[in-house]
C-alpha cells in the first residue's frame, strides 16, 4: 500500500497499532506483520508522537496499552475494516504472492487430526503464508475472531459465541477407549459396566454440561460416573494408560491414533451416540475480507477432499 496521509497520520502505521495492541509484543508483531524489529519500533515512535501519549508501557505482562490507546482501539478498526472490507477486497487475494500469517483456533485435538493436512495444503497453495494457532476458552472465541487475532475457529464448539458465521466442514462419530490390559473388559463393552465404570470427558470450559460427549448424559436414561473433567484430550491415553479403571468416549479418529499406544484400545460405545459436526467459525466483519474468504474455501476444499 502506498503512504496515505491525513493530517500528518500515516494510515500505514494503523495495522502496526492494531497488532502491537493485541499481541503486545514488538517482535511478535514484527513478524505476523512481515516487518524488522527496527520497522515496528520506528512506527510505534511516530505513533506515539502524533498522539502525544506512550500508547504502551513495558510491564512484567508484557506491553500494555495505556487508557488512550484502548479509546483509539475502536475507531482505529473501523478504519482498517472500511479498507480492507471496500477497498482491498476487490483487489481480491493472492496466494501464490501473499505473505501474511493466518491465525486458528484450534483444540489439541485439532491441532493433532486437522492441522497437518491444512499445513500442506496452505505450503501447496500459498507458500509465502504461515499458521499459529490459539487454544482459548469457547467464551474468548467471539473476541479473538473479532480482533482479527484468529481468522477462523475450527472445531465441534459448545455455547458458540451470538452471531458468529458458521460452515460444517464434516460429520464424526465417537468410539470407547479403554485400557488393554483391564481383563474386566472384554471385546465388547456392555451397556451395564459402561456406566458402572468411572469416565474421562473433555471440555472446554472445565464444564461436564459442556462436554464433547454430553449428549449421553443428556437423556432420561442413567447417567455416567464422571471422575475427571479436563480440557485436553491429548492427556487422556496417558491418564488411561496409568489408570486403567479409568475410560474415555472420543472421536472415532483420533481413538485410531490413541490405540497406537500399546495399552489403549477402542471398543464400540454401548450407547446410541448421534455424530458431532465440525464445523468452520468467522465474524461477520471478515466475511467480506478476501484473505479470509479464500482460507475458508481452503479449509472446506481441504476437508471436502480428505472424505471423498
Amino acid at each position: 500500500m502506498n503512504d496515505i496521509h491525513n493530517g500528518g497520520l500515516d494510515l500505514n502505521l494503523l495495522p502496526v497499532f492494531e497488532t502491537l495492541v493485541r499481541v503486545r509484543n514488538v517482535s511478535r508483531a514484527a513478524e505476523e506483520l512481515d516487518m524488522s524489529q527496527s520497522t515496528v519500533s520506528h512506527a510505534l515512535k511516530r505513533l506515539r508522537a502524533f498522539f502525544g501519549d506512550p500508547l504502551f508501557l513495558k510491564t512484567g505482562a508484557g506491553m500494555q496499552p495505556t487508557p488512550r490507546a484502548l479509546e483509539l482501539l475502536a475507531p482505529v478498526r473501523a478504519v482498517m475494516e472500511t479498507v480492507r472490507g471496500e477497498l482491498l477486497v476487490r483487489e481480491g487475494f493472492d496466494p501464490a504472492s501473499a505473505r501474511r500469517s493466518f491465525g486458528l483456533c484450534l483444540t489439541d485435538m485439532g491441532e493433532l487430526i486437522f492441522l497437518p493436512r491444512l499445513i500442506k495444503a496452505l505450503r501447496r497453495a500459498a507458500p509465502g503464508c504461515t499458521l499459529r494457532t490459539l487454544q482459548a476458552p469457547v467464551q474468548q472465541i467471539g473476541a479473538l475472531l473479532d480482533s482479527g487475532a484468529a481468522d477462523l475457529a475450527l472445531g465441534s464448539l459448545h455455547s458458540v459465541p451470538e452471531g458468529l458465521f458458521q460452515q460444517q466442514l464434516f460429520t464424526r462419530s465417537f468410539v470407547t477407549i479403554v485400557n488393554r490390559g483391564n481383563r474386566a473388559i472384554g471385546e465388547t463393552l456392555a451397556r451395564e459396566q459402561f456406566f458402572a465404570m468411572e469416565h474421562i470427558v473433555v471440555s472446554l470450559s472445565g464444564r461436564t454440561e459442556d462436554a464433547y460427549d454430553n449428549v449421553i448424559d443428556a437423556g432420561a436414561g442413567p447417567r455416567r460416573r464422571i471422575y475427571l473433567t479436563t480440557p485436553h484430550f491429548l492427556t487422556v491415553p496417558m491418564i488411561i494408560e496409568q489408570n486403567p479403571e479409568l475410560i474415555a468416549t472420543v472421536p472415532r479418529e483420533l481413538a485410531t491414533k490413541f490405540a497406537r499406544y500399546r495399552s489403549i484400545r477402542m471398543v464400540e460405545t454401548p450407547v446410541a451416540v448421534p455424530p458431532f459436526g465440525i464445523r468452520q467459525f468467522w465474524h461477520p466483519r471478515y466475511q467480506h475480507d478476501a484473505a479470509n474468504a479464500w482460507l475458508r474455501t481452503l479449509v472446506k476444499e481441504t476437508f471436502d477432499a480428505d472424505l471423498e
